[in-house]
């Protein structure tokens, strides 16, 4: 069965609390939190407090997702507010071994982010030091945009690179994910599925979890 984890992004800020404690009884695997600093996107999301603010209620652990620059600077800060996984973005880092080590130094699983365009190749040299791959299947910065097709087969290729270099990560998948791909997505080789506006913007957010992880059921 398929990870579910709900993107607090889409959460209600000012009931952030009750928003976790749903997540906390829903059948969601993760607590994914998506950190954006205005810069590597084009938006500003919440930082070190708020991470620290979701750790004090969550029961689920903390999947931080930093898009920001130089994130090699706030990693110990975010192992420390809580964060379980710890996700930087290829794109961002021009030392990628050293931050990813840095991450396992810290006690947190290492994951990477890959955006649309930039294939999972480009991954080959550190699978075998990672926890997650995560890849973008929107232009990260903004919740609700619509799913980008293509992803299914970055999946695949990710999936059968996985299997040939027998080592062991999760592959996340963060965008547009709703009931009608979640299935196929977890048939390509997804292990995890980000869901933020599709879960908090439903009217009974508990039973739009259950169904996407229902619906990922492979017979």
């Amino acid at each position: 069965m398929t990870f579910i984890a709900p993107s607090i992004l889409a959460a209600d800020f000012a009931n952030l609390q009750r928003d976790i404690e749903m997540i906390n009884q829903s059948e969601a695997d993760y607590i994914h939190v998506d950190i954006m600093d205005g810069v590597f996107v084009p938006n500003i999301s919440f930082g070190i407090p708020v991470c620290q603010a979701a750790q004090r209620h969550a029961k689920k652990p903390l999947d931080v997702h930093l898009m920001i620059v130089e994130p090699d600077r706030y990693l110990e800060d975010f192992r420390k507010a809580g964060a379980e996984i710890l996700t930087v973005h290829y794109e961002a880092c021009p030392h990628l071994h050293r931050t990813i080590q840095r991450i396992k130094e810290l006690g947190a699983k290492p994951g990477v982010a890959i955006n649309p365009h930039t294939p999972v190749e480009l991954l080959s040299e550190v699978l075998g030091d990672l926890s997650l791959v995560l890849i973008m299947s929107v232009n990260p910065g903004f919740g609700g945009q619509t799913f980008i097709e293509n992803t299914y087969r970055k999946v695949a290729r990710l999936s059968q690179m996985r299997a040939d270099s027998m080592v062991d990560f999760q592959i996340e998948i963060d965008g547009g994910v709703q009931l009608h791909n979640a299935s196929q997505l977890a048939k390509a080789g997804a292990d995890v599925l980000v869901a933020g506006s599709f879960v908090f913007n439903s009217e009974n957010p508990l039973k739009t979890i259950a169904d996407l992880k229902r619906s990922t059921e492979i017979a």
